[in-house]
């Protein structure tokens, strides 16, 4: 990166757009650092246009950032202003981008519209997440915000020459923000696809030892944003529910606005010394062995549509428990590479005594997860890069 504002000098640029980038971390940020990374390694040449962020990452790519605010109610995630950015407008004007990919309706998506129309350049969105339960969220103190947002986001997806989505079920959700356009299916990939290559039971034991988990115990796993719509208070009720029944560790990775309460409300259960809050994991190496040494990745989430989460549990042979009726359980079949229950403590916890009595099952599931559900980057994006290039032609 040449500075807060890298400007990209390379012709016929690949352009990524997201309001959120490193050190934010998410499944949506994830995607974004492997396309770009993807791209690079075939040859092509990517720029990433993101909100600037005070903690900034040296990058082998160009990223050109515009100003931007910190998000109270959604820490540490950034909201972009670049109508307060005198800079932006003349610096993506001169880029002479070949194609451009936003994985953001929000500030980001905006100004891949406004290349889009300077430059008559072909521009893909893809719809990642459930924006308005994030806006609802948001604007508790100003709900009337979030049918106007709602608009515009909608407005943005209107003006992109192709939709993209991360599997099938989402469009429930895309239709029902009232988008009547065509929609293409383009699933995530999965960086840890390639990191067990011997025996997956070795390496999940030597991972237990690596951390200092026991084999005995039933190790319990949630990564993601701490924040209630992703279920939290399930799993805390969940544990309450074993607490006694089942030797459990369970490990929380990550960070949100309801860490705190979450932290309590462990610790009012008389949890906190088997349930253990590690914040942000930004080792991968690490990450990956926290997914390894568990034995169920636990997700009772209605809000996320395509979680990466899931699948990078299954990488590593852990599968999850989702709910019944989730986006997420879409590419879940109960009982063969994944568990389906419904949205209440007592039937996780039931589910979970089940599994420590047979682990057996656990472990056929495990391996049913991982035959199919993983799928690599770098096989992701090589489609990707295919379909770019028909897009670019077509448009040509």
């Amino acid at each position: 990166m040449k500075g807060p504002y890298s400007h990209p000098t390379g012709k016929g640029l690949y352009g990524i757009f997201n309001d959120s980038f490193p050190p934010i971390l998410d499944g949506v940020t994830l995607a974004v650092q492997n396309y770009v990374y993807w791209l690079k390694a075939s040859g092509h040449t990517p720029c990433v246009v993101t909100p600037w962020n005070p903690v900034s990452e040296v990058q082998d790519y160009d990223v050109m950032k515009y100003f931007s605010l910190p998000i109270a109610s959604r820490r540490p995630y950034r909201y972009g202003y670049p109508k307060l950015d005198p800079f932006i407008w003349r610096r993506l004007r001169s880029t002479d981008f070949k194609i451009l990919h936003s994985h953001c309706p929000f500030s980001s998506g905006r100004l891949a519209v406004y290349v889009k129309k300077h430059q008559n350049v072909p521009l893909i969105g893809t719809f990642h997440s459930k924006y308005k339960s994030d806006l609802e969220h948001s604007f508790k103190r100003m709900p009337w915000c979030v049918p106007i947002i709602m608009k515009r986001i909608l407005n943005f997806f209107n003006a992109c020459d192709e939709v993209w989505i991360p599997q099938a079920q989402v469009e429930e959700t895309v239709r029902e923000y009232g988008y009547k356009g065509a929609l293409q299916v383009v699933e995530n990939g999965n960086d840890f696809a390639s990191v067990i290559s011997g025996d997956l039971w070795t390496y999940k034991n030597d991972a237990k030892k690596r951390l200092g988990m026991s084999e005995k115990n039933l190790n319990l796993l949630f990564v993601g944003q701490h924040i209630w719509e992703k279920g939290l208070r399930v799993i805390a009720d969940t544990l309450h529910e074993l607490d006694g029944k089942v030797d459990f560790r369970m490990n929380f990775i990550g960070t949100g606005y309801a860490a705190d309460e979450l932290r309590q409300l462990l610790a009012d259960y008389k949890l906190d010394d088997r349930a253990v809050m590690h914040g942000v994991i930004n080792d991968r190496n690490m990450l990956s062995d926290y997914y390894a040494a568990s034995d169920l990745f636990v997700f009772p989430s209605f809000y996320d549509n395509a979680p990466l989460v899931v699948r990078e549990a299954a990488a590593m042979g852990t599968p999850s428990i989702l709910l019944l009726g989730s986006t997420a359980s879409e590419v879940v079949s109960d009982s063969r590479n994944g568990f389906l229950v419904e949205r209440n403590p007592r039937d996780f916890a039931q589910l979970i005594c089940h599994l420590q009595d047979n682990r057996d099952v656990l472990r056929g599931v495990a391996e049913g997860a991982r035959d199919s559900l993983v799928r690599s980057w770098e096989d992701v994006v090589g489609e990707v890069i295919d379909r770019y290039g028909v897009i670019i032609k077509n448009r040509k």
